[in-house]
């Protein structure tokens, strides 16, 4: 019998989905092999803003970044969304504490930790920070390697 995959995706590895750069194609196979993909709820926010960062830089032009926003909005909906309560804000500041971790990477990882610990089966870890997932690896997840 074969175990579930569940993937968490931090930001970096979520518009990965959207915009064409290193790691794209590996993010793409990893959902697609997934029973099940998890964000936190600042993924949107963090996501819609590197995408208008990228249509800023003209890395999109403007058709492909609303095509980018349409095809972002869609896929959303079919993301399992972890909400930001006061104990993973709680979890997430001692997580930065203990592994020197940005604020949102720290939600992230306390976002991933939270569906492992409530689904009771491993979660696979994609994100580009290289801090990031030692600490993910050093908590019990399976990091994925750099996306």
């Amino acid at each position: 019998m074969r175990t579930a995959v569940i993937l968490y995706l931090d930001s970096s590895s979520l518009i990965k989905l959207y915009l064409e750069e290193e790691g794209s194609a590996t993010v793409t196979a990893l959902v697609l092999e997934a029973d099940a993909v998890y964000a936190s709820r600042v993924a949107y926010a963090e996501a819609r803003s590197g995408l208008a960062r990228a249509r800023r830089m003209a890395r999109l032009d403007d058709a492909s970044y609303q095509t980018a926003i349409e095809e972002f909005e869609g896929r959303w909906t079919a993301v399992n969304v972890v909400d930001v309560s006061d104990s993973l804000v709680r979890l997430a500041g001692d997580l930065a504490e203990r592994h020197g971790l940005r604020g949102f990477d720290a939600i992230h990882l306390a976002s991933a930790l939270v569906v492992q610990r409530e689904g009771g089966q491993p979660v696979s870890f994609s994100a580009r920070d290289d801090r990031l997932m030692e600490a993910a690896a050093d908590e019990g997840l399976a990091p994925l390697g750099n996306a």
